[in-house]
């Protein structure tokens, strides 16, 4: 599976995602293929997607929805994002298990980042869209900081720290990087990063 990680802290949103899947061919054999897991929704906000290729169209889709909408507040899109994407992975999971039974590869989930104008102490958000309670079910919840899919439990401890002494932007993306470099050398990961971060500003993409 591919790596994602992302941060929020009082100064901004940090998003790290690796750019790889995993599908099956012709032969049902794995083959790996370069992806775009990091999608701008708006000028405030932005979308990752974990798992299956197809939540990348998903993703897609819910962009075209959103530009149609007009939505920019995060807490505006995260209504219409967990209904609009439940609908598409419950459409998406019905034709897979007509024929294939369900498998892991064709779990797709996730992470809402953005920002709100309608709470100053807390203008920052990530929210988790993921099936908590059984397939094909999306549900969502809020990400209180530091999050990574799969879950890399030292990295997020490390960042939750981080984040809770409200350190800058630029030191938490320092140790984002120094565990993404740390996860390469284990082999964990395989492919290019897409970095992006929040900040009053709007969202910026970025490479390190």
């Amino acid at each position: 599976m591919s790596q994602i990680v992302v941060v929020r802290s009082s100064q901004g949103i940090i998003l790290a995602a690796e750019n790889r899947a995993v599908q099956l061919n012709e032969r049902e054999e794995e083959v790996s293929l370069e992806v775009k897991r990091l999608l701008p929704l708006s000028s405030q906000s932005a979308l990752l997607t974990a798992g299956a290729p197809e939540g990348i169209d998903m993703a897609n889709s819910l962009k075209n929805f959103v530009q149609g909408e007009g939505l920019q507040d995060v807490q505006d899109l995260y209504g219409a994002a967990l209904a609009y994407l439940s609908t598409e992975y419950e459409r998406f999971m019905r034709k897979k298990c007509e024929i294939l039974p369900i498998d892991p590869i064709h779990y797709v989930s996730f992470i809402l980042a953005g920002r709100t104008g309608r709470d100053a102490e807390r203008p920052f958000r990530l929210y988790y869209l993921w099936t908590k309670k059984k397939l094909p079910q999306l549900d969502g919840e809020e990400i209180s900081s530091a999050f990574s899919v799969p879950r890399r439990m030292v990295l997020e401890y490390q960042l939750n720290k981080l984040s809770k002494r409200d350190a800058s932007l630029e030191d938490i993306l320092d140790a984002v990087k120094g565990g993404v470099e740390k996860l390469r050398a284990q082999g964990e990961i395989k492919a290019p990063f897409s970095w992006a971060k929040i900040t009053p500003q709007g969202f910026q993409e970025f490479r390190v």
